[in-house]
């Protein structure tokens, strides 16, 4: 993993993920440091991330006061539990509905929960963190939120994009990738993560943006992008018009076979 520290109060725990067929999607984790700490998300289920000795080289994981599950996928829950170990005074953020997910797979200990819905607040001794939902998302469960005091926008999925190359998706600045091609990418990801955009009201959903122009955000920090500096009024220019985005169409299975035929004469 890399660590990038973004702003005097926040780490950036970046990890990638190779998506065949879509590029390199980075998965990130977040610590905000508060007078109580927060963890934002931690990282993919799969074996040997690293997401607690990252953590560990910027917090001591004791210090830890809240997680910030910003939805109960995958990628969002590899070190849940190992940090809840770690981290006895800790409290998870989640929804009912989220809470309700997790169960089906490991429930989550009920006197380690915090719920909270969107458009409610939390109160982090230094700052309160309000809760809302992001214009875009695929999980029913999903709340990001918005720190006045960082001035910084913890967006999930939403503004998510894959990158062309493994380095781009470890990036600690989106401007590194070139406009036009950032913007094809989160079009491209908005079809992917949310394919009920397509059909949407599309009044309706431009109020759930209205939220985000009015705060003004200068940092937009998502799950699956390179932090977003100074970059917010495009960012929302291209939530708009992610309606009309082509939807996506993944490989059939003899896409998949032609593929696999690939790698076997690859391998020979």
């Amino acid at each position: 993993m890399r660590i990038h520290h973004i702003a005097p109060d926040i780490h950036v725990l970046n990890d990638a993920l190779e998506v065949p067929g879509l590029g390199y999607l980075p998965v990130n984790a977040f610590v905000l440091h508060a007078t109580q700490p927060v963890v934002v998300d931690t990282g993919l289920s799969l074996p040997g991330r690293g997401l607690m000795d990252a953590l560990s080289s910027v917090i001591d994981p004791r210090d830890v006061r809240w997680v910030w599950l910003t939805h109960p996928d995958r990628d969002h829950t590899g070190a849940l539990f190992d940090l809840l170990d770690a981290s006895p005074r800790a409290k998870v953020v989640t929804t009912f509905l989220g809470m309700g997910i997790m169960s089906t797979e490991r429930p989550l200990p009920v006197d380690r929960v915090f719920l909270l819905n969107p458009g409610q607040t939390l109160d982090v001794g230094d700052r309160r963190l309000f809760a809302f939902r992001p214009p875009l998302f695929d999980n029913p469960a999903t709340v990001g939120f918005y720190d006045s005091r960082s001035r910084a926008c913890f967006s999930s999925d939403c503004f998510g994009a894959p990158m062309v190359s493994a380095d781009l998706a470890a990036s600690s600045d989106v401007r590194e990738v070139p406009a036009e091609e950032l913007r094809a990418a989160q079009l491209l990801w908005a079809s992917v993560d949310s394919p009920w955009i397509a059909s949407v009201d599309r009044a309706a959903y431009l109020g759930t943006i209205d939220p985000l122009r009015a705060v003004e955000p200068e940092v937009v920090l998502s799950t699956h992008l390179p932090p977003a500096m100074g970059r917010t009024a495009s960012l929302l220019d291209m939530l708009a018009s992610a309606p009309d985005a082509p939807a996506f169409v993944g490989p059939d299975q003899h896409a998949l076979e032609e593929m696999l035929a690939g790698f076997e004469r690859a391998s020979k």
